[in-house]
């Protein structure tokens, strides 16, 4: 599936990105911003991670449109995650940051969640990345919870705000027992 924003194209990723995509988010400033990649981040990496079977959900390279090559100047998706059924994640490289990328790429994939009867889905980010809490504000989500999350990329526990954001208007019981164990 593909997805084409103002600036922006949501799209698979193929064997033959492994390259581009390591050399993306390949920075120690990413890695330590995301929970479950390993730093350093090698072209291995990147050819494990796109061989790999296909998860629940949905996930996207991001390319710009803007320019002539479509460089990836990123991820986002979302699918399971621990006991979180739908947990949206992105990430940019470096030279994308404060652009809006993340919020254009983030507006077309909570459309997409809703199309296909999501009914909530969940984000979280680690307490010193105070711009991405300002994306996920800006995408509606609310802030439910602060707790430990471990960080591959620091190789440590780190304090993370939790969001969810309701996206039927019936309530997802199952989630209203998470944020308690969240709160707790």
């Amino acid at each position: 599936m593909f997805m084409r924003t103002r600036r922006l194209t949501l799209r698979p990723g193929w064997a033959e990105d492994a390259p581009e995509l390591a050399a993306a988010i390949g920075h120690q400033d990413v890695a330590r911003m995301l929970g479950r990649m390993p730093w350093p981040y090698s072209l291995s990496d990147a050819e494990s991670f796109l061989a790999t079977e296909k998860r629940e959900g949905a996930g996207f390279l991001i390319c710009s449109r803007e320019g002539d090559d479509a460089p990836i100047i990123g991820g986002i998706g979302f699918g399971p995650h621990d006991d979180r059924p739908h947990e949206l994640g992105y990430w940019l490289t470096p030279a994308a940051w404060g652009n809006g990328y993340a919020t254009e790429a983030g507006l077309a994939v909570i459309e997409l969640a809703r199309a296909l009867g999501v009914p909530r889905l969940t984000a979280g980010h680690f307490v010193d990345n105070p711009a991405s809490g300002k994306v996920l504000r800006k995408l509606g989500f609310q802030p439910i919870a602060t707790h430990n999350r471990y960080s591959l990329g620091r190789d440590a526990w780190t304090p993370c705000a939790e969001y969810a954001l309701q996206l039927r208007s019936e309530p997802d019981h199952g989630g209203d027992e998470q944020d308690a164990r969240l709160a707790a």
